[in-house]
């Protein structure tokens, strides 16, 4: 059978099962689930062929570009696990400022290479995130709070879909697949084979300032911050770390920071002077203002202080349009219980919402916020996801819905789009997925 593939097929059993089964999971809390088949595609047909051999065999399927999934909504008892990160080939139109990607491209490669030619793409955060999953959940990149989430920018896709037929989708053709397919993430009900993006100018200056502030002043800086989100400038991307030991403070410690793409110096500038306005900005640790920098140097020193490789995940978020004083005695009780480094909280002042383009992608609001626990034993992971789930229960109230980046669905089933999308995807699931080949989300909203 593996004959008919380019890549490699494993059954549960075989030899390099397990290691296919892991593949490169960024997670190294890697769930007990275990498919029957592991498929490695080697090519765009064997996306083909794997569809069609699930169909043959009865086999629901799930998807893995990247493993960046802190759930790994990809791993699934039983069924296939289609692997695509091997399809990573990419092609750029430097003069239509257009591109095609297949979805184990890594992003931070995608932009290392448009930046030769001056272009940009919304690409994500971390350095080993693949474009697939990325793209399918909506994509929250580099100067999204401008151009909107990374999805807004794909302008088709092409579809493997559950008759193990290879479609072109885009807002004319195939429309319905099209809408899906930006921001349905895990739920999508085919395999994409190759996403067409538009592209951007690259902005010619980025410039970052940072702050650290002790816990003890928790109040007036996420107040302030809070405050000041309708006048920060779309191009900015204003950040909040909870953390412990940051640069040499114990802690917890508040990191303020204000990532800017923009076209000149003097437009950078005049956005990061509103990070000065803070009423305690004379009790600030440390302070670095006006530091040029690149997209590399930003994901590195994320990941740095961040996400640890090889350390065991657990995470999840909402959107909410709360107050500061709404959110902040959750706030002050996260800081009181956060796990060690680098276990943090991280506050993304995203709006005014931005209007989108018609997609299953829908959920946005004032401010985004999302825990992150980070260990190592497995015997702590109980404690770690425990932590996680539970502080968000309690926000639930205050919540508008989660960023299926993020989710955690499984322990915690919450709203992920609006109430009208959702219907629009399960009627289209089961329109073009009627025998449910493509598994959903691992959970839904009561």
């Amino acid at each position: 059978m593996s004959d008919t593939f380019d890549g490699a097929v494993f059954r549960r059993g075989d030899p390099g099962y397990e290691e296919a089964r892991r593949g490169q999971m960024w997670n190294a809390c890697v769930p007990a689930r275990f498919a029957q088949v592991v498929v490695h595609a080697g090519s765009e047909r064997d996306a083909v062929n794997a569809v069609r051999l699930a169909k043959h065999e009865g086999l629901r399927i799930a998807i893995r570009s990247g493993g960046h999934s802190w759930a790994a909504n990809f791993l699934r008892d039983g069924g296939m696990l289609l692997d695509l990160s091997r399809l990573q080939e990419w092609s750029i139109n430097i003069h239509a400022r257009t591109a095609w990607v297949r979805p184990g491209v890594i992003g931070s490669d995608l932009n290392r290479a448009l930046k030769a030619h001056g272009l940009f793409f919304p690409t994500g955060h971390c350095m080993s995130v693949g474009l697939g999953g990325f793209l399918l959940q909506g994509g929250f990149g580099w100067n999204s709070r401008l151009w909107g989430p990374a999805c807004a920018s794909v302008t088709a896709v092409d579809v493997v879909t559950a008759d193990g037929e290879l479609l072109h989708a885009n807002a004319t053709q195939n429309s319905e697949i099209y809408w899906a397919a930006r921001g349905s993430g895990p739920g999508f009900f085919g395999a994409v084979t190759r996403f067409h993006l538009a592209l951007r100018p690259r902005p010619k200056v980025m410039m970052n300032s940072t702050y650290l502030y002790p816990v003890e002043l928790l109040e007036e800086v996420f107040g302030w911050a809070a405050a000041i989100r309708p006048r920060l400038p779309r191009n900015m991307e204003p950040l909040l770390f909870l953390r412990r030991d940051l640069f040499g403070h114990a802690g917890p410690g508040i990191l303020v920071m204000g990532p800017t793409m923009a076209d000149s110096r003097e437009e950078a500038l005049a956005a990061l002077a509103l990070l000065e306005t803070c009423p305690v900005l004379d009790r600030a640790l440390r302070r670095e203002v006006n530091v040029e920098t690149e997209i590399e140097e930003m994901i590195a020193g994320g990941e740095e202080m961040l996400y640890w490789p090889n350390r065991r995940y657990a995470a999840d978020n909402m959107w909410t349009n709360a107050s500061a004083r709404e959110l902040l005695p959750e706030m002050h009780r996260i800081a009181s219980t956060l796990p060690g480094a680098p276990s943090h909280m991280m506050w993304i002042l995203w709006g005014p919402a931005l209007d989108l383009p018609d997609m299953a992608f829908s959920m946005q609001s004032d401010i985004y916020v999302a825990l992150y626990s980070v260990w190592e034993s497995q015997a702590q992971d109980a404690v770690h996801q425990t932590w996680v789930r539970d502080h968000m229960k309690v926000l639930e109230p205050l919540a508008s819905g989660i960023q299926l980046a993020d989710e955690n669905l499984a322990a915690r089933p919450f709203r992920f789009m609006s109430e009208e999308n959702l219907k629009r995807l399960d009627r289209l699931r089961a329109k073009y997925d009627p025998q449910g080949l493509f598994h959903s989300y691992m959970a839904l909203p009561a």
